[in-house]
């Protein structure tokens, strides 16, 4: 029994194992993955895995919990896991470009509280590659996420969690400012345009008609980044190259949002640039810490909370976790980390299934907890062949493993 995935990918139909009678009672097996970037979203990963689980173990209960760190693909993990207890909400707005999109949040705790994805409106998915470029980043604005958090606020919510990452901007999130009503003047007064490149110019910030339902309303955001706002672990450095910036153009935007801390601080009094954290979705979280009373927390433990993952382990006597690629960055506060994290104190076992293995992926057994590292790859592949069969191979991966959770059960009867 599956709950709540449906349907199944295509795959050889496989005998159930048998068991010696009173032996091996059905497990409640959970599945709790996160995306494969670019082939899968967690939900379809979710869902994969418990279909191939219960090709081979047809009277297990297989309860899915999609993960996800707080970046793209979480409003979609959340959406799937409350079910009805989630109102999806539409917002016409812009992308990080200024063209015309519509983004979805959530209404959730009923109608008590917000969960607003910043990639929703303002994400790299909405460029074409070749979209990507200098120019594109110099300008690109997270004014979009802005209006889907006025909506919210609109809604009369009392909390808004935001989640970053996947961001095609590096403004420090002077677009979502902008949208709740704060001005980013030059020298002679004049209102800069909308881009992180403009904030060289950057002389003086006025938040005096900030929103004010922003002071009452609880925002927390998730985020699974340590970096700072600018230098050289800064936003620019670190995320600007894969959202279009060139040497020179990082060179460029970095320097443009030290201009902006220093802003920040002059206008508030807050040392905001040097936080870990700070540089999250090109500085946004900058811009919370120094307008509003947000706090920051790691997205996994969010996500965690928002969809019941610990209920959900109190039952489990199994678990099964994946992500795209496992290697040392697995530890810093990834979701299957996470997952692996909650299980720990149960001592229930932990099965991670990957796409490939990076450097450092042997410590994960050791340093995560995990019971077994699993890529799922049946025979050689190329990455991009690999990504366009992850369905089938995630389904038939964990096919495999139940074919192995149940061989060692019958070994332990005898």
């Amino acid at each position: 029994m599956i709950v709540p995935a449906r349907g199944s990918p295509e795959g050889p139909p496989l005998a159930p194992v048998a068991y010696p009678e009173g032996v091996s009672r059905p497990l409640n097996v959970l599945v709790a993955p996160d995306s494969f970037g670019g082939a899968l979203d967690s939900v379809g990963v979710a869902r994969a895995i418990a279909a191939g689980w219960s090709r081979v173990r047809r009277d297990d209960t297989v309860v899915t919990r999609p993960m996800a760190d707080g970046g793209e693909g979480t409003l979609a993990a959340v959406a799937a896991a409350l079910g009805e207890a989630a109102e999806t909400r539409d917002v016409d707005t812009t992308d990080a470009l200024g063209r015309p999109v519509t983004a979805t949040w959530l209404l959730v705790d009923e109608g008590r509280g917000a969960f607003v994805e910043l990639a929703n409106a303002s994400g790299l998915a909405h460029l074409a590659v070749d979209e990507r470029t200098p120019e594109a980043v110099r300008q690109a604005s997270s004014r979009g996420a802005g209006d889907v958090i006025r909506a919210a606020l609109d809604a009369g919510v009392e909390s808004i969690t935001i989640g970053l990452g996947g961001s095609a901007t590096n403004d420090g999130g002077t677009g979502i400012l902008r949208a709740l009503g704060v001005r980013f003047l030059d020298a002679t007064g004049s209102e800069l345009p909308e881009g992180g490149a403009a904030l060289a110019r950057l002389d003086r910030i006025d938040a005096a008609n900030l929103d004010p339902r922003l002071a009452s309303t609880k925002l927390v955001i998730a985020s699974d980044v340590s970096n700072p706002l600018a230098g050289p672990r800064g936003a620019s450095a670190t995320y600007g190259p894969q959202k279009g910036a060139d040497p020179a153009t990082v060179d460029e935007l970095d320097a443009a949002l030290r201009t902006y801390g220093r802003a920040i601080e002059a206008a508030t009094g807050r040392l905001v640039a040097d936080l870990p954290g700070a540089g999250a979705a090109g500085g946004t979280t900058a811009a919370f810490l120094g307008f509003t009373g947000a706090v920051v927390r790691p997205g996994v433990e969010v996500v965690a909370e928002l969809v019941g993952l610990a209920a959900a382990l109190e039952a489990a006597d199994l678990v099964i976790t994946g992500e795209g690629r496992a290697d040392a960055q697995t530890l810093s506060g990834k979701a299957a980390m996470g997952v692996a994290t909650l299980a720990r104190p149960r001592r229930t076992p932990v099965i991670l299934l990957t796409g490939g293995l990076g450097e450092g992926a042997e410590a994960l057994e050791a340093a995560m907890a995990l019971t077994l590292v699993q890529p799922i790859p049946d025979r050689p592949m190329e990455l991009a062949a690999a990504m366009a069969d992850t369905e089938r191979l995630l389904a038939d991966a964990a096919a495999r493993v139940a074919r192995g959770i149940g061989i060692g059960l019958s070994l332990a009867s005898e």
